[in-house]
């Protein structure tokens, strides 16, 4: 986590994501993603968003046309 980072609310990362609510909650509970807790309040900051994607970022695979194998 970095000092300059902001801390988003659950509705604002799955904002970010793309996702519903529900599926942010369901990480946290699950302890998939570092989060703070400030009291009651649940914040998630930029970077561990933005690391969470980068680590489940699927590299595309070359086609075999690219390869030179096509049939």
């Amino acid at each position: 986590m970095n000092n300059n980072d902001r801390l988003l609310t659950v509705a604002e990362a799955a904002e970010r994501l793309g996702t519903g609510v529900r599926f942010i909650r369901r990480l946290i509970s699950e302890r998939r993603i570092r989060y703070v807790k400030l009291g009651k309040h649940v914040r998630i900051s930029e970077s561990v968003l933005a690391a969470y994607v980068e680590e489940r970022t699927v590299e595309p695979v070359r086609s075999r046309r690219h390869l030179g194998l096509a049939a």
